[in-house]
């Protein structure tokens, strides 16, 4: 995925250059959505499984067209829908080749029209079949043309709890391509992420925090994201050791600097504590990733120095700078360096607090 050029360039202060946490940092804090992670579903018995299998094993490219064609509901009850939308998702789950010879056989856009079903569990197998499919790269792009995208969104909204997170896997397979992120954004995903973000289990959290970081890499969705409140779950998450959420809400968190609107929101929500505590207590890599945020929220204001200085956070920073690794050491001695700094520049015979 491309990302934005600050993250990799990082950001200078004071003629010092200091890179922030690269993509590859970010890799073991998130790791992609699969294929589903759901129970096998109830309407497949055992024997069904067994015969679907050794059909597929034989002569897949005709149970897949006929599973195709029962995906019409002109042709087929609801009942036959699942069935077929349920074998698909078999089908697709850990055979690549399969996903491609469903996508080719024309199931994409049936799948899409039961995820507007009003049937809240046909809704569920076609999410989480497109899930499968979008696992191949050669998918991404005929899925979101056929139009997946707002229908998707519209079961984050209103589907089964499966049906939210395996929607939000399927939104992160489609925004590594750059220009769905956009898309995405703008069809009212980040509010939707950010409430599972804060409301769902940890699955889901797990799932919302890896799609919003990728489409956080586009300028539009990090201000939509913030203006959707996401600073009070990422405040939350990493405040709790014990949620196994920490890095990955600090990787979003730093993502979101870059837009002005991150600052303020990470102060109201009572964060300055969160990540000095983190700074105090968290391991090397979120130590970083901490004094890495905070770099960023005092490099340009005095008012949030002094809160930072206030917290506490100059003694375990320098037993960070004497401790830490090269790169946290660096960016440990700067922040010292700006706490240290008088509380007011004169500017003009003014005080700047800002």
């Amino acid at each position: 995925m491309e990302m934005e050029n600050h993250r990799s360039g990082g950001f200078t202060y004071m003629g010092r250059k200091f890179s922030d946490i690269s993509v590859n940092d970010s890799s073991s804090a998130f790791s992609d959505c699969n294929s589903d992670r759901s129970g096998e579903f109830p309407t497949a018995s055992s024997e069904s499984r067994r015969l679907l299998l050794s059909c597929a094993s034989d002569n897949s490219d005709d149970l897949i067209s006929h599973l195709v064609a029962h995906l019409d509901s002109s042709s087929s009850s609801i009942d036959e829908q699942k069935q077929a939308a349920m074998e698909i998702r078999l089908l697709s789950k850990n055979k690549p080749e399969n996903r491609i010879k469903i996508a080719k056989a024309g199931a994409i856009k049936p799948l899409i029209s039961l995820i507007s079903s009003s049937d809240l569990q046909l809704q569920e197998y076609g999410v989480t079949a497109i899930l499968n499919l979008s696992l191949c790269d050669e998918n991404k792009d005929l899925i979101a043309s056929s139009g997946a995208i707002k229908p998707l969104v519209r079961a984050l909204k209103m589907g089964t709890p499966t049906a939210k997170e395996n929607a939000a896997c399927a939104l992160l397979r489609l925004s590594q391509v750059e220009d769905n992120k956009v898309a995405i954004g703008r069809s009212g995903a980040i509010p939707l992420l950010v409430n599972l973000l804060e409301t769902g289990g940890f699955r889901a959290k797990k799932d919302a925090s890896t799609a919003l970081y990728s489409l956080c890499s586009a300028k539009e969705n990090k201000i939509r994201a913030v203006q959707s409140g996401i600073m009070k779950p990422l405040v939350e998450l990493m405040a709790d050791f014990g949620s196994n959420m920490v890095d990955k809400s600090a990787f979003v968190m730093s993502l979101l600097m870059s837009v002005p609107e991150s600052k303020p929101a990470i102060v109201e929500e009572g964060g300055v504590p969160v990540l000095v505590e983190i700074v105090e207590a968290g391991t090397q890599r979120q130590k970083e990733m901490a004094v890495s945020i905070l770099l960023h929220l005092c490099e340009e204001s005095v008012v949030y120095r002094t809160m930072v200085a206030r917290e506490g956070a100059i003694p375990p920073l320098v037993a960070l700078s004497q401790a830490g690794t090269s790169r946290a050491k660096q960016k440990a001695e700067a922040l010292i360096e700006l706490l240290r700094q008088p509380r007011s520049i004169s500017n003009g015979g003014r005080s700047s607090q800002l």
